[in-house]
């Protein structure tokens, strides 16, 4: 009896207990949030990057969709973001998405950069436990003066 209790003790006492804590190094989820003053789709030289503005993680269950896991983020004043993530999402589908945008006339989320695809699990061969974003964007409701001739500048070199 006390052999099966020392064995309890030993074994699987300190399996439970590992298990039942968060991860010890939290995932680092960081991006940035621009204004697209050009109104091109992509960050060019006249793009500004948006302090306050919302960002949402969300994991999905890879099979079903439905929702597992929803954290929310601000930027900070070079419109970076950072969420911590203690636990490993390994098989679920998670992205990063812009949820709003404090400038009035730049909050038109931009079709195609307004989510980014993050992987979060440890059993992917990435030794960091930083994962970077794509840039998300919204686009302003009208282009700056100047974008029409730094976007001829981009169809100069197109070939």
């Amino acid at each position: 009896m006390a052999r099966s209790l020392l064995l309890l003790a030993l074994c699987v006492l300190p399996a439970l207990v590992s298990a039942a804590r968060p991860a010890r190094n939290p995932f680092e989820v960081e991006g940035r949030v621009f204004c697209d003053n050009c109104r091109a789709g992509f960050e060019t030289p006249k793009t500004t990057y948006i302090a306050g503005a919302k960002v949402r993680l969300e994991c999905k269950n890879r099979k079903t969709m439905d929702l597992v896991y929803s954290k929310e983020g601000t930027t900070d004043s070079t419109g970076t973001y950072k969420i911590y993530v203690d636990e490993d999402h390994q098989d679920q589908l998670c992205d990063a998405m812009v949820v709003s945008s404090p400038i009035k006339d730049c909050n038109s989320p931009t079709s195609g950069r307004d989510r980014a695809r993050v992987i979060l699990t440890n059993y992917n061969g990435l030794a960091s436990n930083k994962r970077f974003a794509n840039a998300m964007g919204f686009t302003k409701e009208e282009a700056l003066s100047g974008c029409a001739e730094l976007l001829r500048q981009y169809q100069e070199y197109e070939d």
